[in-house]
């Protein structure tokens, strides 16, 4: 058993105990940094000693290195969302925040088992612009020259960074195959709470199941951490047909399905087959993303390293035509104006 295959197999069996032994030998050191790529190291050095594997001493001690270093990243960002949201409460908005260390919170075993490298944050249309200058009271400047973009049907955010960190502040969740996932819709009807004392919502969790799965497979799946999300989410509990439901109302069920599917396929998500099959795409698109998303595949990211496998892969998977058409010539004109400039 390879490194990359390995971390799909211990993915699969948690919160069980490993069904097959530990890599060992260089396959071991390639397991390892398997889960650093995947953004996984955390999680993975919780679960080889919550499993009863025995890593040879150089690779045991690369994951021990690595999670300790992605924990420390996340506690920077996570020191960077409550300064965010201190801000953004000041001026009275609450907004959703988006994966990272409010979802470890809320599904991981620690929260900084989830690597995470940056804030996404969900605010009304209307808020977008107090939002990014209460924002820039942390040192943070936009990182995108036009600060008008938000009106472009293409744009789903703003980058703000700055000595502290990254804040990517989202007034769609986003924009899969070019097709905005509405943010305004979102936030009417999400969760408030509140994080360590500050106002934050959250998606309600049938958006939050939709969303976490039309982003993994915008991405094409590149990311095992995203399918593992998934897991544990429909571990946690999910009204399915609400969910359903969800999707068909983003006008991209079809998307939804890939992350869904191979999540169950190659990790045991407990997604029930009525639900893969009121979201599933014509057959001919089930047998490319069949082809496309292997265990092999998905843990060498061959796709993120293929440039025009991944063009290719994002045509043949796109939801409608008309969507990939539309997105085609919203890149192309932003190319060209980026030429012209």
């Amino acid at each position: 058993m390879t490194g990359p295959t390995a971390l799909v197999a211990l993915l699969r069996d948690w919160p069980s105990a490993p069904l097959l032994p530990p890599p060992a030998g260089e396959d071991s050191l390639e397991f390892v940094r398997a889960a650093v790529r995947h953004g996984l190291a955390g999680f993975v050095a919780h679960a080889v000693g919550q499993g009863g594997w025995s890593l040879p001493s150089e690779a045991s001690a690369l994951l021990r290195r690595e999670s300790l270093s992605g924990a420390a990243r996340s506690i920077q960002v996570k020191a960077l969302l409550l300064r965010s949201l201190e801000v953004l409460n000041a001026e009275g908005i609450v907004p959703v925040a988006l994966k990272g260390y409010g979802l470890g919170l809320r599904l991981y075993p620690d929260p900084l088992q989830r690597a995470t490298r940056d804030v996404d944050l969900l605010v009304r249309r209307d808020q977008v612009d107090a939002a990014a200058r209460a924002l820039k009271r942390l040192g943070l400047t936009t990182r995108i020259p036009d600060t008008a973009r938000h009106v472009e049907a293409s744009a789903h955010h703003l980058e703000l960074q700055g000595p502290v960190g990254l804040v990517e502040l989202h007034f769609h969740a986003l924009s899969p195959w070019g097709h905005p996932l509405e943010g305004d819709t979102l936030l009417a009807r999400a969760v408030e709470g509140t994080l360590e004392g500050r106002r934050v919502r959250w998606l309600r969790p049938e958006d939050e199941a939709v969303y976490l799965s039309l982003h993994a497979g915008n991405h094409l799946l590149q990311r095992l951490a995203w399918l593992f999300d998934l897991k544990l989410l429909a571990r946690k509990g999910v009204d399915w047909p609400r969910v359903v439901e969800a999707a068909r109302e983003t006008g991209q069920a079809p998307a939804a399905w890939y992350g869904w599917e191979t999540a169950r396929r190659l990790l045991g998500a407990p997604v029930p087959e009525e639900v893969l099959t009121a979201l599933a795409p014509p057959s001919w698109q089930r047998l490319v993303a069949a082809r496309l998303f292997t265990a092999s595949r998905l843990a060498g990211m061959e796709l993120l390293n293929d440039k025009p496998a991944w063009v290719a892969a994002k045509l043949l998977l796109a939801p409608s035509a008309r969507t990939v058409a539309a997105y085609s010539l919203r890149r192309l004109r932003s190319r060209l104006r980026a030429v012209v400039r």
